[in-house]
């Protein structure tokens, strides 16, 4: 584990949850720790709470609440500082027209199917999938589905791929069925403790990484 340092920015993070849920998903219980062992240090707050406010860098890990709230909320994600994903991202993906678009793009869809499987992407890279009953490994052309539909919602929203922390593709075979980057299921409680702990890890990373890029990286600001 990595030791704070008195004379290292440290950013303030805060793991967003719903108002039902301030703490997120019960399968989200091990971030702090993740984050922890690359000496960053994150609270957990429902996104409605005004501390979010004053947070370096807000992840939004749970978003449930009722339809009425939904112009609020998306009223909060553009007063954000620094969110992830992005508050335009959010907001694409939130209209129902998100599949048509990425259809146009040439991702072939079968939205009225059940998905079979789950891809997770920790920013803009795949690190595991999962199914109903367990961790996956799917076939190349499989992922290569969710690598286009990422691409594509990326060059959708105008940005890349790399900025979108953490992304989720159903599919259910060659076809893509949803996609989410609002607040995705991680599917971690499907993952054996070894793999779990490895993608993770790849959470940890991608947020570590997000913060290099934001200029919010522990080395960033020196204080004096």
């Amino acid at each position: 584990m990595k030791l704070a340092r008195p004379d290292v920015f440290h950013p303030r993070i805060v793991l967003a949850g719903s108002p039902q849920h301030p703490r997120g998903r019960r399968e989200d219980a091990g971030l702090v720790a993740a984050l922890r062992a690359r000496g960053l240090h994150a609270r957990w707050l429902s996104w409605d709470d005004s501390a979010t406010g004053s947070a370096d860098l807000v992840i939004l890990r749970a978003a449930e609440g009722p339809a009425e709230r939904r112009e609020e909320f998306l009223g909060w994600t553009r007063t954000v500082a620094n969110l992830l994903n992005p508050p335009a991202a959010i907001a694409w993906n939130l209209n129902d027209r998100y599949l048509g678009d990425i259809e146009d793009a040439g991702v072939p869809t079968q939205p009225d199917e059940p998905a079979q499987t789950a891809l997770i992407f920790l920013g803009g890279r795949q690190s595991h999938a999962f199914t109903e009953s367990g961790s996956a490994e799917p076939e190349f052309d499989i992922w290569d589905v969710g690598h286009a539909a990422l691409a594509a919602a990326a060059e959708c929203v105008g940005i890349a791929a790399s900025e979108l922390l953490q992304a989720r593709v159903d599919v259910n075979g060659d076809r893509l069925v949803s996609l989410d980057l609002i607040a995705p299921s991680l599917g971690w409680r499907r993952l054996d403790a070894d793999v779990r702990g490895l993608a993770q890890r790849d959470f940890a990373l991608a947020v570590e990484s997000a913060l290099h890029r934001l200029g919010l990286g522990p080395l960033s600001h020196r204080r004096p």
